[in-house]
């Protein structure tokens, strides 16, 4: 009796120690969680506001899935805010506080269902409205109350803790609660314990994405570096070809203009030259009007001989036919 007087003191003395309503936790998995997810977006409509209509919408839901043995509507409902509380953490962090939303599996498929892209893609529900079938759902641990002696009562008015069942003759079942106790205790360290295996393998994950990326990234940087090392070769046997095709038309364009000097010479030459074939032009077009006018006075001159002779010929035949007429008048008188 000592010894369990001394353990009742220790539960009520330590609020940390004292036993509590036995509520289990069920562990649900990922393909569990995501399709509460979206019967919860689906069916907004049935958590209207209004009394007791969040109860029956988690009891339909918890129906659907089959879960309604393996956890309450409050902890359905405990579920989704603890889900929504985490989301808004890594959505919308304090200012200077630096997140890594990729590190919860869950951010994608909250993401979708807080902007409205998972509405239709869980069946629409009917929620129960009754009592009559609470037997088919889990019940809510209620906490138990104990019967206590008067010594008993005063030690625990000192705790605020919820009360111990004890039997009729006094024993108080102290093994069974603290058997109780530790097995909530180590399903919550167990969950605990998977929460940071699952963060830590997500971050493992993201942190092998990262160097992955980044291993693809220095790769490519390696054949860019390739590559531009390539063009600045060519780029450099280009220069070196424009310079010699720059020098080529250095000396081209002192030749060309060489040859534009002496180009510029014999121009000069042929200007002078045409002078001089148009003075001899003139001379001659001179000697040729010269000519013309000596050659009309020599045809003029001719013809008048011309003239003169036939006129002398004429005079001579006049003669000769006179001198025959006469002749023949001679003959004739003869």
């Amino acid at each position: 009796m000592e010894k369990m007087e001394h353990q009742d003191h220790a539960y009520t003395n330590n609020p940390q120690d004292r036993p509590s309503s036995v509520e289990f936790t069920y562990k649900m998995s990922n393909k569990e969680i995501e399709d509460l997810v979206k019967l919860r977006v689906s069916n907004k409509y049935l958590f209207s506001g209004k009394r007791n209509s969040s109860k029956w919408a988690w009891r339909a839901i918890l129906k659907h899935m089959g879960l309604q043995h393996k956890m309450t509507h409050c902890q359905a409902s405990k579920k989704w805010e603890n889900m929504k509380k985490r989301y808004k953490e890594l959505k919308s962090p304090p200012e200077g506080v630096k997140v890594f939303p990729e590190t919860w599996p869950y951010f994608s498929l909250m993401d979708d269902a807080m902007e409205g892209r998972l509405e239709g893609n869980a069946p629409i529900l009917k929620a129960y409205s009754s009592d009559n079938n609470k037997g088919d759902f889990l019940p809510i641990p209620k906490p138990k109350k104990r019967k206590v002696s008067s010594m008993e009562i005063s030690s625990a008015s000192v705790a605020d803790g919820p009360e111990i069942e004890v039997s009729v003759n006094g024993n108080v079942k102290w093994e069974q609660v603290a058997v109780q106790q530790r097995g909530l205790e180590i399903d919550r360290i167990v969950q605990e314990v998977e929460d940071k295996r699952i963060c830590k393998d997500s971050e493992q994950r993201v942190k092998e994405r990262e160097i992955e990326v980044m291993e693809r990234e220095r790769l490519v940087l390696q054949r860019e570096r390739a590559v531009l090392e390539r063009e600045i070769a060519v780029l450099d046997r280009d220069r070196a070809l424009l310079e010699r095709e720059r020098a080529t038309i250095e000396r081209e364009r002192a030749t060309m203009e060489r040859e534009k000097a002496v180009m510029e010479r014999e121009r000069a030459m042929v200007e002078k030259e045409r002078d001089a074939v148009c003075r001899d032009q003139l001379a001659l077009h001179q000697q040729k009007a010269k000519l013309k006018r000596i050659s009309a006075t020599t045809e003029s001159t001719e013809e008048a001989a011309e003239d003169n002779s036939k006129v002398e010929e004429s005079d001579t035949t006049d003669r000769k036919e006179r001198f025959l007429i006469l002749f023949k008048k001679l003959v004739e008188k003869l």
